[in-house]
């Protein structure tokens, strides 16, 4: 649908990326879920409810 377009990702399948890097965007505004392992995770940066900005907000760290 006409929200769905306006999701925008640049990157490829296997693509390497930085630290920081702009990937991809919700244009519209909405919600999105990032799913990392546990074991992966040192620490969570932002509370439920928090808001965020892309490039700015350090969302965690990871082992």
């Amino acid at each position: 649908g006409i929200i769905a377009r306006r999701i925008v990702c640049e990157c490829t399948v296997g693509q390497t990326l930085a630290r920081g890097e702009l990937f991809g965007m919700i244009k519209f505004g909405s919600r999105t879920e990032l799913c990392v392992p546990a074991e992966h995770v040192a620490e969570i940066k932002v509370n439920v409810g928090d808001h965020v900005t892309a490039g700015e907000t350090v969302i965690g760290v990871l082992q």
